[in-house]
């Protein structure tokens, strides 16, 4: 009957795993990059637009505005020529205005088509019925690709602002200007970062290639979905087209609880001398903390995080999520060979202990 048992359970985990397949928020916001040196943000809207917010997103390439007033918003483009309009009906997009194509590549590495010039008479496209749009702005991020800026190629030791833009913009008759920062932070030291690394992975594994008993690997298992749920309830706000917030956690905790509830089972089953299946479990949790763990594996070579909560707590996360999850897919593969479990054990010393075979 206990081996009918463990058998659901493991095809259960199984389930639940696929499951969690559909639920992580890759990168948290969309697939985007979970981490980077360069950060930009907000300093101020002057003067203050009713109804209107604006945010940087995705570490200074976005600007995200929302309009929930009545009157309109401009927002022009490089030339000062009519680039979009926000307002209450959606957002229009001005298809002669220049910026309209160099927008869409990050570097600004477009062709314009002939008809695109700042001075001719707009063309209005509607692109959104919301009254908030993302938009690619070159004004707000470093736009030479693989070149560092002077200021930190001299000295890449050290925080450094590389610029100061600002984006205007018009509200009815009312004329403002986004204000806002770009820096740059020196990534972490690899001699801190991948000793760390090292030392998590090679535990997990030990956890079930050596150790006598599977307790180890259930520790590493539960450790590891507490991360998993760290990592999920600290998604970052995603932008007003990726979908909502609770969504984006709701989404995100999904994998987490898989993970979650394969750790209490497979601590359950450590505890009860069942090595075999505790290792069976690890490989299931380890499979979902990867699933959640790599896609934001750039925060551990980063400045700056994209996560709700404090960047510490974001970056030590990722690394257990990472390291934990490999090393309980490994080591629960080991495990799962080298323990048998007892037949109706008898009362005596070696009951309900894993016995590692011969």
């Amino acid at each position: 009957m206990n081996r009918t048992a463990g058998r659901l359970l493991t095809v259960l985990a199984g389930v639940l795993a696929l499951l969690g397949l559909a639920g992580p928020a890759s990168a948290h916001v969309g697939g985007e990059a979970a981490g980077s040196d360069f950060d930009g943000r907000v300093t101020s809207v002057s003067p203050a637009l009713p109804g209107v917010s604006v945010r940087i997103l995705q570490f200074g390439d976005e600007l995200e505005l929302v309009n929930e007033s009545d009157a309109e918003v401009l927002v022009p483009g490089y030339s000062g020529e009519p680039y979009l309009r926000i307002g209450p009906d959606g957002v229009w997009r001005n298809s002669q205005s220049p910026a309209t194509y160099i927008n869409l590549d990050r570097y600004g590495r477009t062709s314009l088509p002939e008809h695109a010039d700042a001075l001719a008479e707009p063309e209005w496209q509607q692109v959104s019925t919301e009254p908030a749009y993302v938009w690619h702005d070159h004004r707000t991020h470093w736009m030479s690709e693989h070149v560092l800026p002077p200021q930190v190629a001299a000295d890449p030791t050290r925080a450094h602002v590389v610029s100061e833009w600002t984006v205007p913009l018009r509200q009815g008759s009312t004329d403002a200007e986004v204000a806002g920062v770009l820096t740059w932070s020196p990534p972490p030291s690899p001699w801190v970062v991948w000793p760390v690394v090292a030392a998590l992975l090679l535990t997990a594994v030990a956890a079930g290639l050596v150790a006598r008993t599977p307790r180890l690997l259930a520790a590493s298992m539960a450790v590891g979905a507490v991360a998993a749920l760290w990592h999920a309830v600290a998604t970052p706000e995603p932008s007003v087209s990726a979908g909502s917030h609770v969504g984006a956690v709701v989404s995100a905790l999904m994998p987490a609880g898989a993970a979650l509830l394969c750790a209490v089972l497979g601590v359950r089953a450590a505890y009860r001398g069942r090595g075999a299946m505790t290792g069976l479990l690890a490989v299931v949790t380890g499979w979902l903390l990867l699933v959640q763990g790599l896609p934001d594996v750039d925060v551990l070579w980063t400045a700056t995080i994209a996560s709700a909560g404090p960047q510490l707590l974001a970056r030590i996360a990722v690394t257990l999520l990472v390291t934990l999850g490999t090393g309980l897919v490994l080591g629960g593969i080991a495990a799962a060979r080298r323990f048998r479990e007892a037949d109706a054990p008898a009362a005596g010393a070696g009951a309900g202990r894993a016995l590692p075979v011969s």
